[in-house]
């Protein structure tokens, strides 16, 4: 984990406004209906998916980023046939000219850097928070591309600039080009072809081959949702019961012996260690509810490359509420904080929290930010009580860069 903070801040904003409001529409197709006939299930080519689009990154403040090196990018070339792939950051002189023909620039998780495309990525909560990955965001020259390829992810395909022509097939020879630093399929015979223009995208559920060449110069933006392996899954649960294990001190603790007596047969497994192995990991297999909580910790934990920027000069709590109770909260957009149930997580870790915070911190998860009027103490005791729990709580993410005053 790289969660720790680091001081001096950034230059880029790191909170946008509590979130977009999701799609209700994807071009003329209600949202319910994309969900019920084509999400996981069949490609759709959505012309102006988003009604009156703008790109929300210009192709230098791209450029910029692919030079930081907190930020993950990768540069893609074809020339006579064989392909090139390198690896960010990459200074203003790292990257080919523009009037080259055929590279691709992809600059990984540009939702964690950029407020606009963070926005951009809110509009699609019509989809649980929890599958969603990240907005990959690629500028292309003319010919550019990554060559066909499948993945093992839902896309939507957004066009922000120029022409892009994406062919797809369901069926296809899995058969790879050898010796490419890329997954290129070797053999691949498109079923449908589309020209995207700016505001067009297109969807793409998991197992599509498909390949996309710029028609002149292009940004393509990538919105991604994943599901994590099985593997994923038990691994998270296999730490989390270590961690238990660890906390209640006996980790040592040790499978009894019921020998007594000789044996004539030294290579068998005593049944009696089978048994008690048995009983011990029937005892420790998951319930419902940390089943729930190996998920929350595992879908928030932060991506290698995220360090979150402490304050410079972080405010006390006392001054931190104040600001709070005036103007409200915004997390981070590198923060990743679900729920389920009566629990909450936020980038990887539980949070131990009272109950009666639970709303407050349910709508922070949902918007992204809590308004002013989240703070505000009304008459009694219990609100009072429950608003100042609630802003020792924030301070704390406050000073770990997790979480921004709206004011700053």
């Amino acid at each position: 984990m790289k969660r720790t903070p680091r001081g001096g801040g950034t230059a880029r904003p790191r909170a946008a406004p509590l979130a977009a409001a999701p799609l209700r529409q994807l071009g003329s197709l209600p949202v319910d209906a994309f969900v019920a006939r084509y999400w996981q299930q069949r490609a759709l080519c959505i012309r102006q998916a988003l009604g009156q689009f703008a790109s929300p990154i210009s192709i230098a403040a791209l450029l910029a980023l692919a030079a930081d090196p907190a930020v993950e990018s990768r540069l893609v070339a074809s020339r006579a046939g064989r392909w090139q792939l390198r690896h960010g950051p990459f200074a203003a002189g790292d990257l080919p000219p523009r009037t080259r023909r055929a590279w691709s620039l992809l600059v990984q998780g540009v939702d964690l850097h950029d407020a606009a495309v963070a926005a951009l990525a809110e509009r699609f909560r019509f989809l649980p928070a929890a599958r969603f990955d990240d907005v990959m965001i690629s500028f292309a020259t003319d010919g550019g591309g990554v060559g066909p390829h499948v993945d093992q992810y839902d896309v939507f395909l957004l066009q922000a600039v120029g022409r892009r022509r994406w062919r797809i097939a369901r069926d296809f020879d899995p058969a790879l080009v050898e010796g490419l630093p890329l997954r290129v399929l070797a053999r691949f015979r498109h079923e449908h072809e589309w020209i995207l223009e700016p505001g067009d995208a297109l969807y793409l559920p998991p197992g599509v081959a498909h390949e996309g060449v710029a028609l002149g110069e292009c940004v393509t933006i990538s919105i991604g949702f994943r599901l994590p392996a099985w593997r994923e899954i038990v691994d998270a649960w296999h730490d989390r019961q270590s961690r238990l294990l660890s906390l209640a001190r006996d980790g040592d603790a040790r499978m009894p012996d019921r020998t007594r007596a000789a044996t004539r047969v030294p290579a068998r497994v005593p049944p009696d260690m089978v048994a008690a192995a048995a009983r011990e990991l029937a005892r420790n297999a998951p319930t419902p509810r940390e089943a729930a909580r190996t998920l929350l910790e595992h879908l928030t934990e932060p991506k290698d490359i995220v360090v979150f920027d402490a304050p410079r000069a972080p405010l006390g709590p006392a001054r931190f509420g104040q600001s709070a109770r005036r103007h409200g909260v915004h997390l981070d957009l590198r923060t990743r904080m679900l729920f389920s149930g009566g629990d909450v997580a936020i980038n990887g870790e539980l949070i131990a929290a009272a109950r009666s915070l639970g709303p407050a911190l349910r709508r922070l998860a949902n918007d992204r930010g809590l308004a002013a009027a989240a703070f505000s103490a009304t008459a009694g005791a219990g609100p009072r009580q429950r608003a100042v729990a609630l802003l020792a709580l924030l301070h704390g993410w406050y000073r770990c860069g997790w979480l921004h005053l709206a004011a700053l």
